[in-house]
Protein backbone atom coordinates (compact mmCIF):
# COMPACT_ATOMS: atom_id res chain seq x y z
CA UNK A 1 0.00 0.00 0.00
CA UNK A 2 1.08 3.67 -0.62
CA UNK A 3 0.40 6.40 1.45
CA UNK A 4 0.39 10.46 0.80
CA UNK A 5 1.04 12.39 3.76
CA UNK A 6 1.73 15.80 4.25
CA UNK A 7 3.84 17.29 7.44
CA UNK A 8 1.55 19.14 10.06
CA UNK A 9 -1.36 17.82 8.42
CA UNK A 10 -4.37 15.19 9.30
CA UNK A 11 -2.73 13.00 7.30
CA UNK A 12 0.11 11.88 10.17
CA UNK A 13 -3.45 10.67 12.18
CA UNK A 14 -3.20 8.05 9.46
CA UNK A 15 0.68 7.09 9.84
CA UNK A 16 0.07 6.65 13.62
CA UNK A 17 -2.61 3.94 12.73
CA UNK A 18 -0.21 2.58 10.19
CA UNK A 19 2.77 2.30 12.77
CA UNK A 20 0.40 1.06 15.42
CA UNK A 21 -0.72 -1.88 13.68
CA UNK A 22 2.99 -1.81 12.06
CA UNK A 23 2.23 -1.99 8.52
CA UNK A 24 4.81 -1.63 6.31
CA UNK A 25 3.60 1.21 3.81
CA UNK A 26 5.48 2.96 0.98
CA UNK A 27 5.20 6.71 2.18
CA UNK A 28 4.97 9.80 -0.33
CA UNK A 29 4.98 13.04 0.66
CA UNK A 30 3.15 15.93 -0.85
CA UNK A 31 4.04 19.26 -0.82
CA UNK A 32 0.89 21.12 -0.31
CA UNK A 33 2.02 24.33 -1.85
CA UNK A 34 4.12 23.25 -4.09
CA UNK A 35 1.85 20.74 -5.64
CA UNK A 36 4.56 18.15 -5.58
CA UNK A 37 5.29 14.54 -4.42
CA UNK A 38 8.45 13.23 -2.78
CA UNK A 39 8.99 10.42 -6.01
CA UNK A 40 7.49 12.48 -8.67
CA UNK A 41 4.09 11.55 -9.05
CA UNK A 42 1.31 13.59 -10.41
CA UNK A 43 -1.00 13.81 -7.33
CA UNK A 44 -4.14 15.47 -8.92
CA UNK A 45 -4.39 11.76 -10.52
CA UNK A 46 -4.25 10.55 -7.01
CA UNK A 47 -7.12 12.87 -5.44
CA UNK A 48 -8.30 15.51 -8.01
CA UNK A 49 -8.40 17.91 -4.94
CA UNK A 50 -5.12 17.63 -4.01
CA UNK A 51 -5.05 16.79 -0.34
CA UNK A 52 -4.07 14.70 1.82
CA UNK A 53 -4.53 11.89 3.38
CA UNK A 54 -4.98 9.50 0.57
CA UNK A 55 -4.04 5.36 0.42
CA UNK A 56 -4.21 3.65 -2.38
CA UNK A 57 -4.53 -0.21 -1.98
CA UNK A 58 -2.84 -3.09 -3.28
CA UNK A 59 -6.61 -4.39 -5.24
CA UNK A 60 -6.15 -4.78 -8.62
CA UNK A 61 -7.91 -1.93 -9.51
CA UNK A 62 -5.32 0.42 -7.21
CA UNK A 63 -8.45 1.48 -5.19
CA UNK A 64 -7.26 4.67 -3.44
CA UNK A 65 -8.86 5.69 -0.45
CA UNK A 66 -9.73 9.36 0.96
CA UNK A 67 -10.27 11.31 4.22
CA UNK A 68 -9.19 9.95 7.29
CA UNK A 69 -11.62 9.02 8.78
CA UNK A 70 -12.17 6.40 6.25
CA UNK A 71 -8.66 5.24 5.91
CA UNK A 72 -8.31 5.40 9.49
CA UNK A 73 -11.46 3.04 10.24
CA UNK A 74 -10.31 1.10 7.13
CA UNK A 75 -7.04 -0.10 8.73
CA UNK A 76 -8.51 -0.52 12.06
CA UNK A 77 -11.18 -2.70 10.64
CA UNK A 78 -8.41 -4.56 8.65
CA UNK A 79 -6.83 -5.47 12.05
CA UNK A 80 -9.40 -5.79 14.68
CA UNK A 81 -7.26 -7.31 16.74
CA UNK A 82 -5.34 -4.22 17.71
CA UNK A 83 -8.76 -2.68 19.31
CA UNK A 84 -7.83 0.48 17.66
CA UNK A 85 -11.94 0.89 16.90
CA UNK A 86 -14.98 -0.63 18.29
CA UNK A 87 -16.50 -3.64 16.35
CA UNK A 88 -18.23 -2.57 12.99
CA UNK A 89 -21.92 -2.69 12.96
CA UNK A 90 -22.55 -2.44 16.70
CA UNK A 91 -23.80 0.55 18.67
CA UNK A 92 -20.73 0.85 20.16
CA UNK A 93 -18.92 1.20 16.78
CA UNK A 94 -21.91 4.12 15.85
CA UNK A 95 -20.81 6.07 18.64
CA UNK A 96 -17.53 5.99 17.83
CA UNK A 97 -18.13 7.18 14.62
CA UNK A 98 -20.02 9.93 15.44
CA UNK A 99 -17.21 10.75 17.78
CA UNK A 100 -14.74 10.70 15.12
CA UNK A 101 -17.03 12.98 12.85
CA UNK A 102 -17.26 15.39 15.35
CA UNK A 103 -13.68 15.67 15.28
CA UNK A 104 -13.50 15.90 11.48
CA UNK A 105 -16.11 18.89 11.29
CA UNK A 106 -15.77 20.82 14.63
CA UNK A 107 -12.18 20.57 14.65
CA UNK A 108 -10.16 19.41 11.98
CA UNK A 109 -12.02 21.67 9.84
CA UNK A 110 -12.48 24.80 11.91
CA UNK A 111 -8.55 25.25 12.01
CA UNK A 112 -8.26 25.77 7.98
CA UNK A 113 -9.46 28.75 7.52
CA UNK A 114 -7.62 30.37 10.57
CA UNK A 115 -4.02 29.04 9.64
CA UNK A 116 -4.93 30.34 5.90
CA UNK A 117 -5.92 33.80 7.36
CA UNK A 118 -9.48 33.60 5.11
CA UNK A 119 -11.95 35.11 7.61
CA UNK A 120 -12.87 38.48 8.34
CA UNK A 121 -11.66 39.44 12.23
CA UNK A 122 -15.15 39.25 13.60
CA UNK A 123 -14.87 35.25 11.64
CA UNK A 124 -11.95 34.29 13.33
CA UNK A 125 -13.00 35.18 16.80
CA UNK A 126 -16.41 33.06 16.28
CA UNK A 127 -14.00 30.24 14.62
CA UNK A 128 -11.92 30.17 17.71
CA UNK A 129 -14.54 30.50 20.13
CA UNK A 130 -16.17 27.37 18.30
CA UNK A 131 -12.72 25.32 18.74
CA UNK A 132 -12.29 25.99 22.41
CA UNK A 133 -16.30 24.99 23.14
CA UNK A 134 -15.13 21.86 20.96
CA UNK A 135 -11.99 21.52 22.52
CA UNK A 136 -13.94 21.88 25.70
CA UNK A 137 -15.62 19.05 25.10
CA UNK A 138 -13.19 16.83 24.93
CA UNK A 139 -11.45 18.26 27.86
CA UNK A 140 -14.61 17.65 29.76
CA UNK A 141 -14.53 13.68 28.34
CA UNK A 142 -10.86 13.48 30.08
CA UNK A 143 -12.15 14.65 33.36
CA UNK A 144 -13.40 11.30 34.14
CA UNK A 145 -9.65 10.01 34.20
CA UNK A 146 -9.67 8.42 31.52
CA UNK A 147 -6.52 7.74 29.97
CA UNK A 148 -7.77 7.91 25.64
CA UNK A 149 -10.69 9.36 24.36
CA UNK A 150 -12.91 6.29 24.71
CA UNK A 151 -11.45 4.68 27.70
CA UNK A 152 -8.12 2.82 28.30
CA UNK A 153 -7.33 2.10 24.95
CA UNK A 154 -5.30 3.67 22.29
CA UNK A 155 -7.86 4.48 19.11
CA UNK A 156 -8.16 6.07 15.91
CA UNK A 157 -9.74 8.50 17.67
CA UNK A 158 -6.45 9.42 19.81
CA UNK A 159 -4.41 9.86 16.29
CA UNK A 160 -7.05 11.74 14.93
CA UNK A 161 -6.89 14.20 18.04
CA UNK A 162 -3.02 14.43 17.87
CA UNK A 163 -2.90 15.00 14.37
CA UNK A 164 -4.86 18.05 14.18
CA UNK A 165 -4.02 20.06 17.48
CA UNK A 166 -3.14 22.80 15.42
CA UNK A 167 -4.41 25.06 18.08
CA UNK A 168 -1.32 27.20 17.85
CA UNK A 169 -0.93 27.23 14.86
CA UNK A 170 -4.24 28.93 14.46
CA UNK A 171 -3.99 31.29 17.71
CA UNK A 172 -6.67 29.12 19.66
CA UNK A 173 -5.87 29.52 23.61
CA UNK A 174 -6.47 26.36 24.85
CA UNK A 175 -3.82 26.01 27.85
CA UNK A 176 -6.32 26.34 30.52
CA UNK A 177 -8.15 22.58 29.37
CA UNK A 178 -5.70 20.72 31.84
CA UNK A 179 -7.54 17.68 31.04
CA UNK A 180 -6.69 18.47 27.67
CA UNK A 181 -3.14 19.19 28.04
CA UNK A 182 -2.52 16.32 30.03
CA UNK A 183 -3.84 14.13 27.39
CA UNK A 184 -1.69 16.20 24.40
CA UNK A 185 1.72 15.22 26.26
CA UNK A 186 0.70 11.49 26.66
CA UNK A 187 -0.30 11.28 22.75
CA UNK A 188 3.04 13.07 22.26
CA UNK A 189 4.83 10.09 24.18
CA UNK A 190 2.86 7.65 22.60
CA UNK A 191 2.71 8.73 19.31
Amino acid sequence: MKLYIADKTCSEAVQITANQLSLDLELVHFDVWNKSTSNGEDFAKVNPLLYVPALKLDTPDEDILTETIIITSYLADQHPEAGLAPAAGTLERTKFNQLLTFLATEIAQKHIPLMRKLLTEEGTEWTRGKLVRAYTVLDERLADGLAWLTGDRFTIADAYVWGTMWHERSGVEISHLKHLMAYKARMDVHS
